[in-house]
């Protein structure tokens, strides 16, 4: 299946670069899973990403190891969406299905520790 994030749409893990005010990039690792056209992320509500995407949606993802240092394939530019709560829920459903029992694990003790508005869905858009 070809996707329009490249190995980005099917790696275990993906680094998810934002913008800064004066520009500079900022990367971080997440999981992430493809639903559709969309490539859908899951991370904390209060995090810096979030900040940082509030103001500015521009971002480049691109296939990484677990902490992010190596990356593989072509990035890809696109848009994100911060989601509303039914979004968010729908990714944290997208994620734990492709991360198995260990997505699974992850989500619920994030509710739990973190509760529903703890986290924050982001649905990435590829800039064509």
């Amino acid at each position: 299946m070809t996707t329009p994030f490249g190995q980005a749409g099917t790696a275990k893990y993906v680094q998810l670069t934002t913008f800064r005010k004066d520009g500079t990039p900022v990367s971080s690792p997440l999981w992430a899973a493809l639903d559709g056209d969309k490539l859908l992320m899951w991370t904390v509500t209060d995090s810096w990403k979030v900040k940082r995407l509030r103001r500015n949606p521009d971002v480049v993802v691109q296939a990484c190891d677990v902490r992010g240092k190596q990356t593989y394939g072509e990035p890809v530019s696109g848009t994100a969406a911060i989601l509303d709560a039914a979004g968010t829920d729908h990714a944290r459903e997208v994620v734990q299905k492709k991360y198995g029992l260990l997505g699974w694990a992850t989500v619920k003790g994030s509710l739990l520790r973190r509760g529903k508005k703890g986290t924050v869905g982001l649905a990435i858009t590829a800039s064509n």
